[in-house]
């Protein structure tokens, strides 16, 4: 039984210290020997505790003794340091797609990767308010079921839905089951993508993964591979604006030197600028021609123009006068 405590005792100060200690929280032995007794009904002695604190530092706890008028121990480094569980943090709080409860969730356990002290921190870093976030968690499933399918090579079939005026998800194709090689998972416009051939259009295509209902694996083995041999998921990213397909085409957009950062960071460090008298530059790009491409173009205004193809300018000059002709007046 005194050996059965001894092991206690030794799990029991390694989680005392990990809960309890930082630089700026020293723990002495005294304190430890406290805690042991008042928390967990062991009795300890220094030399015991010596003896923990040494055969915790062997087995590779980062444990420094600090000398002096308080001295102790705390535990210097963990798996992750305090600025990288912040910044986990606000990517699990500021993600749309996680629901506001396992936001929650997954949060409290990233605090139990830091002391009592850091994980306040923590805490305090929660609150965005009126950010929306979704209800639905058959995403956590989603990601698991399709990530399978790709670790198994195989494909999978599922329900497409779309989100009604009553604020309610249909079945798409009328309950149709779509069924589709599942090749990667991306985060893009604060939504979950899967990215998958479809061999009934020979196409690679995207679907939102909250969309996505009843998935199953098939037996069948994915197919698509030569498709995605040249398949850049960094380049397909930049050129797609809200993840909205459209016909690839190589733009030529005349800009105001003060939109260099929103160039780089739409389109990356390696896009050429070339300039253009004092003011301005003008940038040859890759981009689906969508919507969403000419809104991006429109909200920036009259800063930025497309100069080429003729055959896209065209189209935006139609786009806009459509815009128009809804405000006209009677």
């Amino acid at each position: 039984m005194a050996s059965q405590k001894q092991k206690q005792k030794l799990l029991c100060t390694m989680q005392i210290l990990m809960e309890r200690s930082d630089e700026n929280h020293i723990l002495s032995a005294a304190d430890l020997i406290r805690i042991l007794e008042n928390e967990y009904d062991l009795k300890a002695e220094r030399k015991s505790i010596y003896q923990d604190i040494e055969a915790l530092q062997e087995y590779g706890l980062d444990i420094i003794q600090v000398r002096g008028k308080k001295s102790g121990y705390y535990i210097a480094s963990r798996q992750f340091e305090l600025p990288e569980l912040k910044l986990l943090v606000d990517v699990v709080q500021s993600a749309k797609f996680i629901t506001e409860r396992k936001s929650m969730d997954l949060i409290k356990k990233l605090e139990r990767l830091a002391s009592r002290a850091e994980a306040k921190q923590l805490n305090r870093q929660v609150v965005v308010r009126n950010r929306p976030k979704t209800g639905n968690e058959t995403i956590y499933y989603n990601v698991d079921a399709i990530s399978e399918a790709i670790a198994n090579d195989t494909q999978i079939q599922y329900k497409y839905h779309e989100w009604t005026t009553k604020k309610e998800l249909k079945a798409k194709r009328n309950g149709e089951l779509y069924t589709v090689s599942p090749w990667s998972l991306t985060w893009d416009d604060e939504n979950y993508y899967l990215i998958a051939y479809e061999e009934e259009s020979n196409k690679i295509k995207h679907y939102r993964v909250d969309k996505m209902q009843n998935i199953s694996r098939c037996e069948e083995k994915r197919i698509g591979k030569e498709n995605f041999d040249q398949f850049n998921l960094a380049e397909f990213a930049k050129k797609t604006f809200g993840m909205y397909g459209g016909k690839d085409e190589h733009v030529t957009l005349r800009c105001r030197n003060f939109l260099a950062g929103v160039i780089i960071d739409r389109f990356g460090t390696d896009v050429m600028m070339v300039p253009e008298g004092n003011d301005y530059f003008h940038v040859n790009v890759l981009v689906s021609v969508s919507q969403q491409f000419f809104g991006w173009v429109t909200g920036i205004g009259e800063h930025m123009e497309i100069i080429e193809p003729a055959s896209v300018r065209n189209q935006y000059q139609k786009h806009l006068q459509t815009l128009m002709d809804k405000y006209k007046g009677e």
